[in-house]
């Protein structure tokens, strides 16, 4: 694997992680929405990754990266609860609360925060790598 397959791979790893970012940080503005049906109340969101697998030109070696295929809606169940001074309140006088967990969404965002972090150190340390096999030759 050459060193320019790095920045593909590690590249397409921080658009990923961007992403996931991106879903972990809407989910968590809409954690407090409420709605009067259930169809109508905000559902958390997660990024589905998938690998990228390409043979490259002239040799047996893969090389590849990973992207975002879909963004899922959660299955959880939204919460009930009973309010019925809300103006969005239905007949019965329920509001439906997201199924967002601020926990597992603050967990989310700090490893992808980390991931890219890592694709980034993996970036800075291919350009080092490169910049001294291009002094080799003074």
């Amino acid at each position: 694997m050459s060193l320019n397959n790095i920045f593909n791979i590690a590249g397409s790893a921080m658009s990923a992680q961007s992403i996931r970012l991106n879903t972990t940080a809407s989910n968590m503005a809409n954690a407090e929405n409420v709605a009067g049906s259930e169809a109508d109340v905000y559902k958390a969101k997660h990024p589905v990754f998938s690998a990228i697998l390409t043979d490259t030109i002239g040799s047996n070696n893969n090389a590849g990266g990973v992207k975002v295929t879909e963004i899922i809606e959660s299955k959880a169940p939204v919460q009930k609860r009973y309010e019925p001074s809300n103006p969005l309140s239905d007949k019965d006088g329920y509001v439906y609360m997201t199924n967002v967990n601020l926990v597992e969404e603050m967990a989310d965002m700090i490893s992808a925060s980390r991931a890219y972090q890592n694709n980034v150190e993996i970036m800075n340390t291919a350009k080092q790598m490169l910049l001294s096999t291009l002094k080799l030759g003074q």
